[in-house]
């Protein structure tokens, strides 16, 4: 399952997010745990210190082996260097699982240990000094929007990102690539705006949003969001002080989390498992396809000087079945 948490600066997102991917490492679930937000928080939130977070392996800067490695015999990609964020896979393209062990992985992904279990974590990259006037920040997201277009996930498998902030994530296709999108809000009016936002673009594209309500303390808060965002409010959350605690840097053991919260976690988990019915892989496709020939049309024909579309297989539907022969 493919799960996005998305919401404005300082909603509690990433924080959020990392409880539930502590949540499913202690299910046993195999995770894979991807920081798309150029403000890298989420390593430090699943307990690495400063160091072991600024040595993680930046997507951005093994894009040259991603291309490579994805692109594989597929005839209708000249080269890698003609591919973009929004390529999709066609026949003789690599395709990615969840539990393998591939060139992506060994280049881009570490275990976090977590509990007695591990998740992989695979993170952008931060935006440098060196990228001021010359790049934008979205060509460091448009490694993961690449391994998101090549990856084939199934029934408890979890895929977890924390996006960037606020309405960001429209600039390119990644909202579309979810089965499930979690927007974290807090009961204020600018908690509630980026809801606003993000609503109209699911409907268009027809993605699964619900609202975790955070920092909620008492029933005018409740109250609220409920008056806001309607039946797309799924579970609140309120103060933390195990939360409080692995702020500081020592967090207690994670079966320790209080019960009200680890009672949201678990219907966060079955909300997005109940999303694996209501896959459709040719709409994910035909999405996919989209936005790449948008993009090929508005920039990325003339950077690479190839005609784009080409690369669409028509004939092709990602899906768990094309897997192994992929």
């Amino acid at each position: 399952m493919k799960i996005a948490f998305v919401g404005k600066g300082g909603s509690g997102k990433t924080t959020l997010s990392s409880l539930f991917i502590r949540h499913l490492t202690a299910e046993g679930a195999p995770v894979v745990a991807v920081d798309a937000d150029i403000n890298q928080h989420l390593g430090a939130a699943l307990g690495l210190d400063e160091t072991e977070a600024a040595a993680l392996p930046a997507m951005g800067e093994h894009l040259p082996l991603i291309k490579d490695w994805l692109r594989g015999s597929n005839p209708r990609i000249a080269s890698a260097e003609t591919m973009i964020k929004t390529t999709p896979p066609g026949e003789g393209s690599r395709l990615l699982r969840v539990c393998e062990d591939n060139p992506v992985y060994d280049a881009c992904a570490r275990p976090v240990e977590l509990d007695g279990g591990a998740a992989r974590l695979m993170v952008t990259g931060p935006f440098t000094d060196a990228d001021l006037g010359v790049a934008c920040y979205h060509s460091k997201t448009g490694a993961v929007e690449l391994f998101l277009n090549h990856l084939v996930d199934g029934p408890g498998e979890y895929v977890v990102v924390d996006m960037t902030a606020g309405s960001d994530s429209f600039a390119s296709g990644m909202f579309t690539r979810f089965d499930i999108t979690f927007l974290v809000a807090e009961p204020t009016r600018k908690g509630v705006s980026v809801y606003r936002q993000y609503k109209e673009y699911a409907h268009d594209f027809g993605v699964t949003l619900k609202v975790v309500g955070n920092k909620v303390q008492g029933q005018d808060d409740l109250d609220f969001l409920r008056a806001e965002v309607g039946d797309d409010l799924l579970v609140t959350v309120g103060h933390s002080d195990w939360v409080r605690a692995m702020e500081k840097g020592r967090p207690p053991r994670f079966d320790l989390l209080e019960a009200p919260n680890r009672s949201a976690l678990r219907l966060l988990q079955t909300t997005a498992d109940a999303t694996y019915e209501l896959r459709d892989w040719e709409r994910y496709t035909r999405q996919m396809v989209h936005f790449h020939l948008k993009n090929a049309r508005s920039w990325g024909n003339e950077r690479t000087g190839a005609d784009l579309a080409a690369q669409v297989d028509p004939d092709f539907v990602l899906g768990e079945s094309v897997t192994a022969s992929a």
